[in-house]
């Protein structure tokens, strides 16, 4: 049995926080002790960790470098002796590190990274003071091929830098819709049977590009298509694209469902899904929950979306901010038999290849294997108590 602690930034609504929770559920599931530990106060997602009180806790930490927080957190590793940490990027890897090392135990630290790009000045020189400590893991996990290129690049990595593609829950995102379902729903929302109904299931933020979307609606619609476009989801750029679509002429074809616990029935209301961020997907789980209910992807070719998708058998990828390619792609699957057969063959690859249970399997060997490298934590989950105690007083203070 594994005794495994994960450590976040936080627990709000992100990508890395949930890959986190679901590892910590699966394996916990599997018969491993798990613990996890998040950094900063926002906890939006704590309800999704199905484990105990005892085994969760937050610690509070402001800024980007909180000292009594690598306190609390050493103090936290020499309670519960884990015999491995996980750190989800960087910020946490910082603080999990120098926990560790103050903490006297000899466990080895994991980090796994899910970000590609870095724009501002001030998130590079974050990435700057945290290189070290990727450097010094014991495996820093990458989400995809085309990321572990892009660092290794920019030597950023560790001795070990594996390869774990993200993973969905294959039987949650099931399209177990009737026709009957799917044609209420979309009656709901304002559609019509034989409308082609894109969707995008992202926050409206700036850096997912909706707008791009808006404008390849109003070129589809001039072409004679029966194109609406189905925004799942909200954020702060609601307005600036509802006054888009009322400027080009689309805004009864421009339907935005709101925040939504359960975007399932919406994907199952969609014949295409797409993807049209410029810069930031490094392996998009909302492509491969849409894959997985049958739907295909049209993705702007970024980050690891050819490692996803094969154009012309489960989807389709276009040149990111090409507006006429993105056309292209959507015009050929307004025909809805070959739409259909591409969201079949998108359901097979997911269950095949990206499913939550591969990438669970993944993590334990991994863990496993980093475990047996270090035969004190193996045997104990740490060291003894008078150990721990000598090694946590021979650190100066952090």
């Amino acid at each position: 049995m594994l005794r495994p602690l994960f450590v976040t930034g936080s627990l709000a609504h992100g990508g890395a926080e949930r890959h986190s929770i679901t590892l910590v559920n699966r394996l916990a599931e599997r018969g491993h002790d798990c613990h996890a530990l998040y950094l900063k106060a926002d906890a939006d997602q704590l309800p999704r960790l199905r484990r105990p009180a005892a085994h969760v806790r937050g610690l509070g930490a402001e800024g980007f470098f909180d000292r009594q927080a690598v306190r609390d957190c050493a103090d936290h590793i020499a309670r519960i002796r884990p015999s491995v940490l996980v750190a989800a990027n960087g910020y946490a890897l910082l603080h999990a590190s120098l926990a560790q090392r103050r903490s006297g135990l000899p466990i080895p630290v994991i980090a796994t990274f899910h970000t590609t790009t870095v724009d501002s000045g001030r998130e590079q020189l974050k990435l700057l003071i945290e290189r070290p400590f990727f450097w010094r893991a014991w495996a820093t996990v990458f989400v995809c091929a085309a990321q572990k290129r892009h660092w290794l690049h920019r030597g950023l990595g560790s001795r070990r830098n594996p390869v774990i593609y993200n993973g969905v829950d294959v039987e949650h995102f099931h399209n177990r819709f009737t026709a009957d379902e799917r044609q209420a729903l979309r009656r709901v929302i304002g559609l019509g049977e034989a409308d082609y109904v894109i969707g995008i299931s992202a926050v409206l933020r700036p850096e997912k590009n909706h707008r791009q979307l808006v404008d390849a609606l109003t070129v589809l619609r001039q072409l004679g298509l029966p194109a609406h476009l189905l925004v799942i989801g909200d954020g702060p750029q609601r307005a600036a694209l509802e006054a888009q679509a009322r400027t080009a002429g689309v805004a009864e074809q421009l339907h935005i469902t709101g925040f939504v616990q359960d975007v399932r029935p919406y994907l199952a209301a969609c014949d295409v899904v797409v993807l049209c961020s410029l810069s930031i997907e490094t392996f998009s789980l909302a492509a491969l929950e849409a894959m997985a209910m049958g739907k295909p992807v049209v993705h702007s070719n970024i980050g690891g979306a050819a490692e996803m998708i094969e154009p012309g058998r489960n989807g389709h990828l276009f040149a990111a901010g090409d507006t006429i390619d993105l056309v292209s792609c959507l015009a050929v699957l307004a025909e809805h038999r070959y739409a259909t057969q591409m969201g079949t063959a998108a359901r097979q690859l997911v269950e095949a290849r990206f499913s939550e249970g591969c990438m669970v399997d993944r993590y334990e060997r991994l863990l496993a294997e980093a475990v047996r490298q270090h035969p004190v934590a193996a045997r104990t989950g740490g060291l003894p108590e008078s150990h721990v105690k000598q090694g946590a007083s021979s650190h100066e203070n952090v």
